[in-house]
């Protein structure tokens, strides 16, 4: 007789488990490299980052694939690279860049599974009904202390499971002045003092200059603003780790940490090199069986939606037929008979078909475990600002690296917040032939291919693609990255006959 309600009790708490709300909270930093406490930076303060990194994984190698903030928000949202979404560049001001009609994004489709999704700060993307979120919460994108304070209703509530998109403005440059400093006219929005934020303060004297980056006072001076603004991001996911577990909701809660792309200096933002695309991404499930896991599988930001959509238990997503970037249909997202598909809408008769991604999900390597077939990532990148037309393709496995510069002809261009910059002002002034270790000269004019050996030459600096000694190599990668073009429907893939 007593074997009975211990069998139901545990029933019970099974069925209270299974009913646990699968909430995901996504934070993306702007304009953030892998500069924290936990990627071995001896100098930054992230307390929050690292202890997730310590309660989850950390990946050494994610990456986005377009270091530029509205075209990189795009993927994370889509699953799918952007050349094939038409969001070349920004969304906002002249550059009007926005996503076909037809693609599915990661907001609608948990909308669609019983999800309440909410975005905070940065949203950069367009058009609206893509990518439609059901509430834009409130608060100051420069202060993640009180965006976080402004979603604590949003994520309190365990009607439904939620999806959080939470987007701090920084550690982005603000275009501000630090009143009475001499080096540094565009530092990181640090000049605004918020109640909430206890800031962390750090000494340019002190700083250790990175490789890619000349030692220069304004550099060091800009350096001091980037690293005191990553704390600023940091107390920013701290408040938002302490409101989960104050309304219980922590042990339920997938918490990944990215960036859209990476610091905002010439070198590193808008490039593919690795200064630009490999960046931070910290996951805490609450699946994990193995805590303060560092793994090696290489990621990218295409991965994300599937990855998310996995852990909702979302396996298949239907939609009505359509292509992405066809360039037979004009680059358009078009329906089985020409029409343009709407995001979610169903004509009469039109039959419902498995959608694809670009990526997968990266679930089953949060524990740590070498698996196959994680030693591989593709990027693209078009424009930035509507005037910075250089669009590459990359192609990067764990010791290469091959990009092609599809407008080599032209010389590269600059983001007018990068070129405004005190480091890059100084340089131009000096006249130095370098810019950290790199020639500005090989920066600014690029031959169509460029390779590098990572293990031999981790700066990237020595182009071996026409080195007989890797002709072998990189035919192999120029012919795997011209299929990859051909099958994620690249317009730039007519190139190859054209030119």
């Amino acid at each position: 007789m007593t074997i009975l309600p211990v069998f139901l009790a545990a029933a019970l708490l099974a069925a209270t488990a299974l009913a646990a709300p699968r909430n995901v909270v996504l934070i993306i930093a702007d304009d953030m490299s892998q500069d924290a406490g936990c990627y071995g930076h001896k100098e930054v303060k992230t307390p929050a980052l690292d202890q997730l990194a310590r309660e989850g994984t950390l990946f050494r190698n994610a990456f986005c694939t377009s270091a530029s903030c509205s075209a990189s928000r795009s993927v994370i949202m889509s699953g799918l690279q952007n050349h094939a979404t038409g969001h070349y560049g920004h969304a906002h001001g002249s550059g009007h860049f926005s996503t076909y009609g037809g693609v599915r994004s990661l907001p609608v489709i948990l909308g669609e599974h019983g999800y309440r999704t909410g975005r905070s700060g940065k949203y950069h993307l367009a058009p609206e009904h893509v990518y439609q979120f059901q509430t834009a919460l409130p608060g100051n994108a420069w202060n993640a202390v009180e965006m976080a304070n402004q979603a604590r209703a949003f994520m309190a509530d365990k009607s439904k499971p939620f999806f959080l998109y939470f987007c701090p403005l920084t550690p982005h440059r603000s275009g501000g002045t630090i009143e009475g400093h001499p080096h540094n006219p565009n530092p990181f929005g640090n000049h605004v003092k918020y109640p909430e934020i206890n800031d962390t303060t750090y000494n340019e004297l002190t700083l250790t200059v990175p490789s890619h980056l000349p030692d220069l006072p304004e550099t060091r001076a800009e350096l001091a603003q980037y690293y005191q603004a990553i704390s600023r991001t940091d107390a920013g996911l701290a408040r938002l780790v302490e409101i989960l577990k104050e309304t219980g909701q922590y042990e339920n809660t997938l918490i990944i940490f990215g960036a859209d792309n990476g610091m905002a200096w010439p070198g590193a933002k808008t490039t593919v090199y690795d200064t630009g695309i490999r960046l931070p991404l910290v996951v805490r499930s609450p699946d994990q069986k193995q805590r303060g896991v560092r793994t090696e599988a290489m990621v990218s930001w295409v991965d994300l939606t599937p990855t998310i959509l996995d852990f909702a238990g979302v396996k298949e997503v239907m939609a009505p037929p359509f292509r992405v970037g066809d360039p037979e249909t004009g680059a358009n997202a078009v329906g089985a008979k020409g029409e343009v598909a709407k995001a979610g809408k169903k004509k009469a008769g039109q039959p419902l078909v498995k959608y694809e991604f670009h990526g997968r999900s990266f679930l089953p390597t949060l524990e740590g475990a070498r698996l196959p077939g994680w030693d591989l990532v593709y990027a693209s990148h078009q424009f930035h600002e509507i005037t910075m037309y250089y669009p590459m393709r990359v192609l990067r496995t764990d010791r290469y690296k091959l990009i092609l510069n599809l407008a080599h002809q032209l010389p590269y261009p600059f983001a007018s917040d990068l070129y405004a910059s005190a480091t890059w002002q100084a340089t131009l002034k000096s006249e130095r032939p370098f810019y950290g270790k790199r020639r500005v000269a090989d920066y600014v004019f690029r031959p169509r291919y460029e390779m590098y050996d990572l293990q031999k030459d981790p700066d990237e600096l020595v182009n071996v693609a026409d080195d007989p000694n890797h002709k072998a190599t990189f035919t192999k990668l120029a012919e795997q990255l011209k299929e990859y073009q051909r099958q994620t429907r690249d317009p730039w893939f007519s190139k190859y006959t054209y030119e």
